[in-house]
C-alpha cells in the first residue's frame, strides 16, 4: 500500500440567500443548468421578498464556485451563505416553487 493516501474529497451543503435584481431574470433556471454541469445537488427558489434561495450539496470547491458563477452573473448585491453537513437525501437539482 502506498505511504500517501488519497485526499478525501469533502462534501458540504451551501444554504445561500441572494439579494438584488435576481428574480425575474432567469436566475433559477441558470442554477439548475450550472449546478447540473457541475454535478451538484439541491435546489433552488424565489422567495416572497424578491431574494432567492439555493441549497446545494456536493464537494466545497464546485458549490463555492457555482454560488461565484450566479454572483457573477447576475450581480447580486449580497449574498448570504452557510455551511453544514451533508444531507445525503438530494439527488438532483430541481426549483422548488
Amino acid at each position: 500500500m502506498s505511504d500517501h493516501a488519497a485526499t478525501p474529497i469533502h462534501h458540504v451543503s451551501l444554504h445561500v440567500i441572494f439579494s438584488g435584481q435576481v428574480q425575474g431574470v432567469g436566475f433559477r433556471y441558470t442554477a439548475v443548468r450550472l449546478a447540473t454541469g457541475l454535478g451538484l445537488a439541491g435546489w433552488v427558489r424565489n422567495l416572497s421578498d424578491g431574494r432567492v434561495e439555493l441549497c446545494v450539496e456536493g464537494t466545497r470547491a464546485l458549490c463555492q464556485e457555482l454560488v461565484e458563477r450566479l454572483k457573477r452573473q447576475f450581480a447580486a448585491d449580497d449574498v448570504d451563505a452557510s455551511e453544514g453537513p451533508v444531507s445525503g437525501v438530494l439527488t438532483s437539482f430541481d426549483v422548488k416553487y
